[in-house]
């Protein structure tokens, strides 16, 4: 008799891809491992409802301006990211924010220095604030909230003194800071090849990732799964790029966050540093006695968190091209914090990524555009926010408890 086995042996033998693919995600929401699903559901479900009650929402206007509008408040949370992991709190970013936009201008403005040195020190005043933050709670042993809280109050004051009676100080809006966020690559080429660079960049990392995995004896995805992932990832872009190109084209904005992203990305997941900080987020304790320097790094991550804010207050007042007293006021703390939640990262610590900024604020936004195409009031829009928040924090809580279940926390 043959022995050669039968096409549905053969079948049966190698499940197909897509039922190795529905397993592997059961087994995820099984133990609590949702990642980015949750928010990709929200943020679907958000566009679909906007979409059916004003067509425009999804016009390629309407997609440039939102793909410009994130960023400044997506490179705050980035900061509010490596925090979080930690399950620490970092509330005075939106003052911080402010402070560097008035810093810049009144530097470039009224003390005439060019705009590179006046950004660079802009910046390095967020660095040392977040420095003087993470000091004091590292060192000093004041909690997080509280020494943040005091910054809050107490940088924003220092903005308001700065600015002086003016209150509003213009910058140039033809200069570097002001085309942060008014520059577009027009030649369509440069999108489709950010596209194309993004996915293939994203096939080989996957690739090297999984043989590493392999080698060292550990789960690890499959070639087919790998390639369904990165195919995925291939339609977004490119219809991403499809859009932006209908209108103006890339905006710079954009192409700097995407570029943040992936390096800090690299950053947390691929260095040693990373490592410490999810080592840190996961357990104290257990950190300090596997050789993590805790003072350090804590004090680095407000560094971190201070820097980002001062970056993402400089694209803010490049949006409008100004610096005023209103400057980091408002719900833009609230806004950062709920993206980086919305997001995907825990507010227990030891979990998140920076990608996390980018689809809460993507979540943040949307929501903003949706109301004000619709002529709604701002009220319904904290609302809606609101409770969306609320989901994310329960998801959040409802992921922890399944993860102990599994002995996974």
């Amino acid at each position: 008799m043959s022995s050669t086995p039968t096409t549905k042996q053969r079948r049966g033998a190698r499940p197909h891809l897509a039922g190795r693919l529905t397993e592997a995600i059961k087994e995820r929401l099984r133990s609590g491992e949702l990642g980015s699903l949750p928010v990709m559901l929200s943020l679907a479900s958000i566009w679909i409802i906007f979409v059916s009650l004003n067509g425009n929402f999804l016009s390629p206007r309407n997609l440039s301006n939102l793909s410009v509008d994130i960023v400044g408040t997506g490179l705050i949370s980035v900061g509010i990211v490596f925090v979080l992991l930690l399950g620490q709190i970092d509330l005075s970013v939106g003052s911080v924010s402010g402070l560097a936009a008035a810093a810049f201008a009144v530097l470039n403005v009224r003390q005439g220095m060019a705009e590179v040195p006046a950004v660079v020190i802009a910046v390095a005043m967020g660095t040392a604030i977040g420095f003087i933050h993470g000091f004091v709670f590292a060192k000093v042993g004041v909690p997080a909230f509280v020494v943040t809280l005091a910054g809050l109050l107490g940088w924003n004051g220092l903005m308001l003194y700065i600015l002086g009676a003016s209150g509003t100080i213009n910058i140039d809006d033809e200069g570097p800071v002001a085309m942060l966020t008014n520059f577009y690559f027009h030649y369509v080429a440069v999108a489709y090849g950010v596209a194309a660079l993004g996915t293939l960049g994203y096939f080989l990392v996957s690739l090297q990732d999984a043989r590493r995995r392999r080698a060292a004896g550990v789960p690890s995805r499959s070639l087919g799964e790998i390639g369904v992932r990165t195919a995925a990832l291939a339609v977004i872009v490119f219809a991403a790029a499809i859009v932006l190109n209908r209108f103006q084209g890339l905006p710079l904005a954009l192409l700097i966050f995407i570029a943040v992203l992936v390096t800090l990305d690299y950053v947390l997941r691929r260095t040693t540093y990373g490592r410490m900080i999810f080592a840190l987020g996961g357990g104290v304790e257990a950190a300090r006695r596997a050789g993590v320097n805790v003072d350090w790094i804590r004090i680095s991550v407000f560094m971190m968190s201070g820097t980002m804010a001062a970056v993402g207050g400089l694209f803010l007042a490049s949006r409008v091209t100004s610096a005023s007293t209103s400057s980091g006021s408002g719900n833009l703390l609230m806004n950062a914090i709920a993206a980086a939640v919305i997001g995907g990262t825990s507010m227990f610590g030891g979990r998140g990524r920076v990608w996390s900024a980018l689809l809460g604020v993507l979540v943040i936004q949307s929501i903003a555009s949706g109301v004000a195409l619709l002529g709604i009031q701002a009220a319904v829009q904290f609302m809606i926010t609101g409770g969306v928040l609320l989901v994310a924090v329960v998801i959040d809580s409802l992921s922890r408890r399944a993860q102990k279940a599994h002995g996974r926390v």
